[in-house]
């Protein structure tokens, strides 16, 4: 599967085109909020979430809208400045997942939506699951969808996600939390970062003081 970056290197409107497509279904009623309200029912209140390949804040704006401090991060220059312009109190960064850590931390959970795991550079893909991993809290999760047929079998994404440190909690098959098989087609996972050891926990606690 192309990169996004080959994506909108080989059609320069692609971008435009995407963010007006879910602006238009929205507008016929679809439904495009589901990924976000499985996110919020799962999140503490007032949690601080990552939306990692944000685009145009579809996930993160609603789920700032909820109450929720909300950092977002995407290499799509033109989504970010439609994040941004949609929900100005919110804070939305360009860096690419796989080269560039995430600009914030401390984060109780972070969600990646919209196949943004089928669009990272393959060379990258341990270094973008690395990021998100530092850029959670002991104990934080990592909640992240994408289909099959697009680059990354998800055998080797779960080995690679406990490569890095992962804590593999459930895996489902759709946003709704239909059981995942051997033959689904797409995989919704659930991923937790191990909690603080009590001398972390007092070696961090020394740092901040």
């Amino acid at each position: 599967m192309p990169t996004w970056k080959e994506v909108t290197a080989a059609n320069p409107s692609h971008s435009e085109s995407y963010a007006r497509r879910w602006k238009r279904m929205e507008e016929q009623g679809h439904d495009i909020n589901g990924e976000a309200r499985l996110i919020d029912a799962i999140a503490p209140r007032d949690a601080r979430i990552l939306d990692a390949g944000c685009g145009q804040g579809r996930v993160g704006g609603y789920l700032a809208e909820q109450g929720h401090t909300v950092v977002g991060t995407d290499i799509d220059e033109i989504l970010i400045d439609y994040a941004q312009k949609l929900y100005p109190d919110s804070a939305w960064y360009v860096g690419d997942l796989s080269k560039d850590p995430i600009p914030e931390g401390n984060f109780d959970i972070a969600v990646s939506a919209g196949n943004v795991m089928g669009f990272l550079d393959p060379n990258g893909r341990r270094e973008a699951l690395q990021h998100v991993y530092d850029a959670l809290r002991g104990d934080g999760r990592f909640v992240v969808g994408f289909g099959a047929g697009r680059g990354w079998d998800f055998p080797d994404f779960i080995a690679l996600t406990k490569d890095v440190g992962f804590n593999v909690e459930i895996l489902f098959e759709s946003w709704d939390l239909a059981p995942f098989d051997e033959e689904s087609t797409f995989l919704v996972a659930f991923l937790r970062k191990p909690a603080l050891s009590v001398d972390e926990q007092t070696l961090l606690g020394n740092m901040r003081n």
